[in-house]
């Protein structure tokens, strides 16, 4: 019965989680919260966004190389990338939807059935080389 209980628990903890399993996009309260368990650290400072709902773990870079250069960084294969966000002046990881990886599906969808229910596909919002990301509604 404990062991039982045991799976539950780690099942239901796995299911928490924001997007399946990716680092970038996982909920969070604090960078320390992020990237937990890869053997080296990610190519750039490990940052906590909590100007989207829940917050999103995401880690600084200076292209799109840098996103998923570090081994188990991104476990699902979705296509990530390095934009600007909002006015803070960083360039951060970022789960993509842009067309080229969406293809014919509708981008809110993807971003749903891909990274997390709650998540819809914007803009980052950082001026001339904006990307399309999937971040969490709010």
């Amino acid at each position: 019965m404990r062991t039982f209980i045991g799976v539950l628990m780690v099942v239901w903890l796995a299911g928490c989680s924001s997007n399946g399993g990716e680092h970038a996009g996982q909920a969070c309260a604090a960078a320390g919260d992020c990237y937990k368990g890869l053997k080296a650290a990610p190519r750039g400072e490990v940052m906590c966004l909590t100007r989207v709902e829940g917050g999103y773990c995401t880690h600084l870079c200076q292209t799109t190389a840098d996103c998923c250069a570090v081994e188990g960084e991104c476990k699902s294969g979705l296509s990530q990338v390095c934009g600007p966000f909002e006015s803070t002046g960083q360039r951060m990881c970022f789960i993509s939807c842009e067309s080229s990886v969406v293809g014919s599906v509708d981008p809110n969808v993807y971003c749903q059935q891909n990274a997390h229910k709650s998540f819809s596909c914007r803009s980052t919002g950082g001026g001339s080389d904006n990307q399309k990301v999937c971040v969490p509604n709010g």
